[in-house]
């Protein structure tokens, strides 16, 4: 059930939980009261630090995040309609989108010193600079559903077309060209470039990892456990690609020539989303059931820690300029900061 649920909320970019009417905001900024916890899963001065930082509007929904060029934080507000910036010492500003009720999905750092994301019912792709200016590109497929979007080694963005099929590159210049995927209504959902000069990305319902190159030859590959639905993806360091797997509760690996291993969570039916490698080589992940964030060592070594704010939805997750891993928190509508000893 939980299984279910949960697919149907991420794969629609939580629609169900979205009205059509999100309205844009005016920029806002907010020091917020950030509280903090020690979490008791651990060993002691290992265990990570998390604080949290409210964001201005409520029920904004934060969803994906990542390092911007200005040291500073940068997500998607789903329900809000906006694009936040938080600093190392959580400062948040928040800059509306044009389009109203866009629903911004992921967002990435571009070749150009800008920030660029998807517009899952927009239908566009988006571009802002580090000062909020916001300029929009639409999608040549109608209703293509862009999700996941991440640099390539081709200096371009590389995005998922969720409903279309399809994975988009886009210039920065605004040129977009899509390709489509072999296997029909795979439903892809998360890119990442990896170590070997390919895009790597998620197909939840054909349950596959798919890798394209930048001329566009894809290749598809089979993840052992049936229903896994495949997430978020990263690279780690070991030059193999990390995903998470939701509907089988596991953390996926896949090296450069596809082989995949599967690592199960200690947690129950825990939720796993997002997931990007540390400061301290391990890879991160969000349990969004779980409420809690995950770190899984290159040899699949698994450690949890509690989230302070219950119920939170913890969702993105991503490494910040500052060393720190920074998530998105939907449910509890704030921006986590996880501190790792040294």
């Amino acid at each position: 059930m939980h299984r279910n649920i949960w697919h149907i909320l991420i794969l629609l970019g939580l629609l169900l939980l979205v009205t059509a009417c999100g309205q844009s905001n005016s920029s806002a900024t907010s020091t917020g009261s950030p509280t903090s916890n020690t979490p008791s899963t651990g060993t002691g001065a290992s265990s990570p630090v998390i604080t949290e930082f409210v964001l201005p509007t409520p029920g904004g929904i934060p969803y994906e995040i990542t390092a911007g060029p200005d040291g500073n934080l940068w997500f998607t507000e789903l329900k809000s309609n906006q694009i936040g910036r938080i600093t190392p010492t959580g400062t948040i500003s928040e800059f509306p989108i044009p389009t109203a009720g866009s629903e911004p999905g992921d967002i990435a750092l571009g070749p150009d010193g800008n920030l660029w994301f998807t517009e899952i019912v927009g239908n566009q792709i988006g571009r802002i600079t580090p000062t909020g200016t916001i300029t929009e590109f639409s999608v040549p497929t109608a209703g293509s559903q862009p999700l996941g979007i991440a640099l390539g080694p081709d200096k371009q963005l590389w995005f998922i077309e969720n409903a279309s099929n399809k994975i988009g590159r886009i210039s920065p210049t605004s040129t977009i060209t899509e390709f489509a995927i072999p296997t029909a209504n795979s439903r892809p959902f998360g890119i990442a470039l990896g170590g070997d000069g390919n895009l790597w990305f998620t197909q939840v319902v054909s349950n596959q990892i798919g890798r394209i190159t930048p001329t566009g030859t894809i290749t598809e590959f089979p993840i052992p456990t049936a229903r896994s639905e495949p997430q978020d993806i990263a690279p780690g360091p070991d030059g193999n690609l990390w995903f998470t797997e939701i509907g089988s509760n596991q953390i996926g690996r896949i090296n450069p020539t596809g082989t995949i291993t599967e690592f199960p969570i200690p947690t129950v039916n825990s939720g796993p989303f997002g997931i990007a490698l540390g400061p301290d080589d391990n890879l991160w992940f969000t349990e969004i059931v779980g409420n809690k964030v995950g770190r899984i060592s290159p040899t699949g070594a698994i450690t949890e820690f509690p989230i302070p704010t219950g119920n939170s939805k913890p969702y993105g997750i991503a490494l910040g300029p500052d060393k720190q891993l920074w998530f998105t928190e939907e449910l509890g509508n704030r921006i986590g900061r996880i501190t790792i000893p040294k």
